[in-house]
C-alpha cells in the first residue's frame, strides 16, 4: 500500500467550446473498472445524440489500471492526451468522459489534442480532489493520570483522536500517518513515563475534508 495518492472525492463537468464544437467533460470517483465502464455507458446514454464520447480512466494506488478510447476521433487526439491530464495531476480512481457535439468545423489533429485536454483541465477544476494517507489505528490504554497529557500530545501534534472510552482506566484510539508511528508511539510513551498500552489496531485511508478527518475502508 502507498503511503498517499491523490483522488477525486466529488466528481464535477466542465465544458468548452471550440469553433462551435461543444466539449462538456464529466469527472466521477471510481475504485473499480466496473464501476468505470458503467459511468462510461451512464455518459453515453446521457448524451446519446452526441457525436463523441471519448474517455479515460486510471485505477490502483500506483496507476496500475489505464484504459482510454478516442470513441472515433483520430488515433490517439482524444483519449490519450486525456489520460495524460489526469496522469500529469497525479489522479488515479478516477475516470473522466468528454461528450463533443460537433460544430461543423474540423479541428486537425493539434486542434483535438487540445481541445479534448482542455475540457478535461476544466471538469477537474469543477471537481474536489483529496489526498488519501495511510494511517495507522493505535490503540491507546492509561489511567486518568495521563488523560491530559496525551490529549496535549495529540493536539500538539496534529493526532486526530477517533474514539475515546473511560471505564476504570482511559482508552485512546487515534489514527497516525504510517510514517509517523514510531514517533508518536515515544511520545506517548515518554508523555505517561511508560505507563501507557500502545497497540497496532491496522490500516486505513483517510483525507482531510472541509477541516475534518474522513476515513476509507
Amino acid at each position: 500500500m502507498t503511503e498517499q495518492y491523490q483522488t477525486v472525492y466529488e466528481g464535477g463537468t466542465g465544458e468548452i467550446v471550440e469553433k462551435k464544437s461543444r466539449f462538456i467533460a464529466t469527472v466521477r470517483p471510481v475504485e473499480t473498472e466496473e464501476e468505470a465502464l458503467a459511468f462510461i455507458e451512464e455518459m453515453k446514454k446521457k448524451y446519446w445524440d452526441a457525436r463523441h464520447n471519448c474517455f479515460a480512466y486510471v485505477l490502483g494506488e500506483r496507476q496500475e489500471i489505464m484504459r482510454c478510447s478516442d470513441d472515433g476521433e483520430p488515433s490517439q487526439t482524444a483519449g490519450k492526451p486525456m489520460m495524460e491530464v489526469l496522469t500529469g495531476a497525479g489522479l488515479t480512481n478516477t475516470a473522466v468522459v468528454v461528450t463533443r457535439y460537433f460544430g461543423g468545423t474540423l479541428l486537425g489533429t493539434g486542434g483535438l489534442v487540445r481541445a479534448y485536454s482542455a475540457a478535461v483541465q476544466e471538469g477537474l477544476k469543477n471537481s474536489r480532489i483529496i489526498t488519501k494517507c495511510l494511517g495507522t489505528r493505535l490503540g491507546i490504554g492509561t489511567d486518568y493520570n495521563g488523560i491530559g497529557k496525551l490529549q496535549y500530545l495529540f493536539g500538539q501534534k496534529q493526532i486526530p483522536m477517533m474514539d475515546a472510552e473511560y471505564t476504570e482506566e482511559v482508552r485512546f484510539v487515534v489514527l497516525v500517518p504510517v510514517s509517523r508511528v514510531q514517533e508518536i508511539t515515544k511520545a506517548v510513551t515518554e508523555a505517561t513515563s511508560g505507563q501507557a498500552v500502545i497497540e497496532e489496531e491496522g490500516t486505513l485511508y483517510y483525507a482531510v475534508v472541509d477541516g475534518a478527518y474522513v476515513c476509507f475502508a
